[in-house]
């Protein structure tokens, strides 16, 4: 219940944005501009180790991610281009923040490693192929969202890290970034496995319920050949 009064509270708050952004004639491809552009400087921040910042700057870039689709919907501007122009720059505004966590890991400095290097070019690649994998299925049936790690899971998952770290504390729920990497490499591929798994599915049922052109052809066949003897038993009568 506290939880529910607090997503309604935070609902609210959004609403009133909307609502305000619709009524001065906010374009919603600017709010998606802008918010990218506030995630490369998130990216810059990780790069720099300043990860709490980050974390916060994060919270800011996509609080206009979620403004930008409510805008459209409220003000009637949802288009094709506005749909492609949000997507697009969601997969640019996931890969700073791995490329800026590559290069902190990558410096040579005291948190140097190699294998967060490596955790998080595999969170790169593995969160790129889920969004390939999704807007490619969806060419031949018609939703391919399923799965457990989406981007509003990385997101999250991304400020939990940023905003845990705390290098001099050795409490057990501080610097959790190194296992939010792990947990975003991981799920990343289990979700493009998924995804493929469920895209196989339902091409499968697509293609059970429709005739194969060998039945088609079977089936037009034997009409042609029933259509002559009913004329002619209808003039025989």
């Amino acid at each position: 219940m506290f939880g529910a009064s607090i997503g309604r509270a935070g609902q609210r708050i959004i609403d009133a944005m909307v609502r305000w952004l619709a009524h001065g004639h906010i374009n919603p491809n600017i709010l998606t501009v802008v918010g990218v552009a506030i995630n490369v400087g998130s990216g810059l921040l990780f790069g720099m180790g300043q990860f709490f910042w980050a974390g916060i700057v994060l919270i800011v870039a996509n609080l206009f991610d979620m403004l930008d689709g409510q805008l459209a919907r409220m003000s009637g501007r949802v288009t094709s281009f506005g749909g492609f122009l949000d997507s697009s720059l969601d997969r640019l505004s996931d890969m700073v923040v791995f490329v800026g966590l590559m290069v902190f890991y990558a410096r040579d400095t005291e948190f140097h490693s190699t294998l967060n290097v490596f955790l998080a070019g595999a969170g790169l690649m593995g969160s790129v192929m889920v969004s390939y994998a999704s807007a490619r299925a969806e060419i031949i049936i018609p939703k391919c969202d399923v799965g457990f790690l989406r981007r509003p899971e990385r997101v999250v998952l991304f400020i939990i890290g940023a905003l845990s770290t705390r290098p001099s504390s050795h409490n057990f729920f501080a610097n959790r970034m190194p296992a939010v990497l792990w947990v975003l490499a991981i799920g990343s591929y289990w979700t493009f496995a998924h995804r493929m798994y469920h895209t196989w599915i339902e091409v499968n049922k697509t293609e059970i319920s429709q005739p194969s052109p060998a039945e088609i052809a079977s089936s037009e066949s034997t009409t042609a050949d029933i259509r002559p003897k009913t004329t002619l038993a209808h003039k025989a009568g």
